[in-house]
């Protein structure tokens, strides 16, 4: 269980903050639609299946327990069962026992699924370019990046810890 925010009188937002959060919001709540939408029309693959099929191809033997990649995926394990099964039916992944755990099921990248990471790879590329990149100024974009480099990984160590 989540530990319970502080009730006290927290300081506000500074115009400024509340405009960055708001801005980041919407950010989030609109992007992956997008994404997703350009992924599926130019590569036959929705961006939860983009991101499974990077995800194998960088781990090591291009495998990953259901877990792990559940967790790279940013999904739920059920959610992770339903996408591995429907990217196997498609013969672009295989599941197998895992080597350390007979417990645990892995998932493995297949040549089928290298193949269509290859394809959809240009369509992933000229999306974050269209729906981002063109429009940031050049010069923000080391300085972003590392901003929300820094604040993902901390977000993902709390997250880790349980608080």
């Amino acid at each position: 269980m989540a530990a319970a925010l502080p009730m006290s009188s927290p300081e506000p937002l500074t115009p400024k903050e509340d405009e960055l959060w708001r801005a980041i919001m919407r950010i989030v709540t609109v992007l992956p639609s997008y994404l997703d939408a350009d992924l599926m029309r130019g590569a036959g693959l929705t961006a939860s299946e983009y991101t499974a099929l990077m995800s194998l191809r960088e781990s090591p033997n291009g495998e990953l327990r259901m877990t792990d990649l559940a967790h790279a995926a940013g999904l739920s394990s059920s959610r992770t069962t339903r996408l591995v099964d429907d990217l196997a039916a498609r013969g672009l992944v295989t599941r197998l026992a895992s080597p350390a755990d007979a417990r645990s099921t892995c998932a493995r990248i297949a040549p089928e699924g290298r193949a269509k990471l290859r394809s959809a790879w240009p369509v992933h590329v000229e999306s974050a370019r269209r729906r981002l990149f063109n429009h940031i100024d050049a010069s923000s974009v080391d300085r972003i990046g590392d901003a929300m480099a820094s604040l993902a990984l901390r977000l993902e160590r709390v997250s880790s810890r349980g608080t």
